[in-house]
């Protein structure tokens, strides 16, 4: 049995993967954050009133676990996983205003990631990726 030939207006799979730059942006971006969320605590130290134990282990198994995190950004479920811990950044609140602060800011730049990410989805899906553009002979 002969494979059906290819349609000349189906668009071509990309040569390079192009999730795998995301899936770093991603990673980068969770590291970044946790090494935030560690320099928040001389912040609530200082002007907090000081770092309890509830509080200083909140923020250290929460930087801990997206330093973990970011080795997982090839999974299905990172992007929830991801912004599952914005909410526990967000959460932070409640220890100090500066954490609250944080979560907000984090919080546009994974907004803008997602959009980062449907305007990927749709570039593969068009075809406008350099790695699909077929060289046509004149």
């Amino acid at each position: 049995m002969t494979e059906p030939a290819e349609r000349p207006d189906a668009v071509p799979a990309p040569a390079t993967d192009p999730w795998k730059g995301f899936r770093g942006v991603m990673a980068g971006t969770l590291v970044l954050e946790a090494i935030v969320v560690l320099l928040a605590l001389p912040v609530v130290g200082a002007v907090g009133g000081g770092v309890t134990w509830a509080s200083g282990t909140y923020l250290v198994v929460l930087a801990v676990i997206m330093f973990l995190g970011a080795g997982l950004q090839r999974r299905s479920w990172a992007m929830p996983f991801n912004l599952g811990l914005q909410v526990f950044v967000l959460l932070g609140t409640f220890i100090h205003l500066s954490i609250g602060i944080i979560g907000i800011v984090f919080a546009v730049v994974w907004g803008f990631i997602l959009v980062l990410r449907a305007d990927v989805r749709g570039r593969i899906e068009k075809g406008l990726l350099p790695s699909q553009r077929t060289q046509r002979s004149s």
